[in-house]
């Protein structure tokens, strides 16, 4: 008897960890914009694209404000995000870079496609040396799969992330959402929200 009575939970086992599996795999989507209204948790957002989406955001909802720093901030030992364009030589050409604080070091580490522009990339690293050049400054970012050899030049926008709140999420506001969840109701609904401070547009 004890025979048959194991197979039933080794198959309720495995729906519960397939349900786990396909929740983690929920599609994401990456959102910029400008909020244009707020209706308790749901974010009316008009996206650079020109399309009017609702986010709903989560009780617990984390909030980042963006704001302005100096190439003179990233150093060895850093982590960063680089947003760039792939020169010819195999090296990237920063459109932006951010720094992360560091308790959020580690986040999303590695290289892959992103949809700033197109051909852009995203490669977030540790800063493994950096040398002034008469066209920008050279960094050479390493991650557990590989290294990049990055360009900042001197005009690329250079942000940060700072604790923010609830309240900055206001009619107005720049932000990027990283990754939007939807939801089986339909809805788009986001954990973590990046706003631009200062007027800035979060440039990643």
């Amino acid at each position: 008897m004890p025979k048959f009575l194991t197979i039933p939970r080794a198959v309720a086992a495995l729906v519960v960890l397939t349900s786990l599996a396909s929740a983690q795999q929920a599609p994401t989507v990456r959102i910029r914009g400008t909020i244009e209204a707020v209706d308790g948790p749901v974010l009316s957002i008009k996206t650079r694209e020109g399309n009017d989406v609702k986010v709903r955001t989560t009780d617990n909802v984390a909030v980042f404000g963006v704001i302005k720093t100096s190439l003179s901030e990233i150093k060895p030992g850093s982590y960063i995000g680089v947003t760039a364009m792939p020169e010819p030589d195999g090296t990237q050409k920063a459109v932006a870079v951010h720094i992360f604080p560091e308790n959020q070091r580690g986040a999303a580490e590695g290289f892959r496609p992103w949809d700033l522009r197109a051909n852009s990339t995203m490669t977030n690293a540790t800063v493994a040396e950096t040398v002034a050049g008469t066209d920008g400054q050279h960094i050479l970012v390493k991650y557990k799969d590989g290294e990049k050899k990055v360009l900042v030049p001197p005009d690329t926008p250079i942000v940060t992330f700072v604790a923010g709140d609830k309240s900055e999420m206001k009619p107005g506001a720049k932000i990027i959402i990283f990754g939007a969840a939807k939801k089986d109701d339909g809805m788009l609904e986001a954990n973590r929200v990046n706003v631009g401070r200062d007027g800035i547009t979060p440039p990643m």
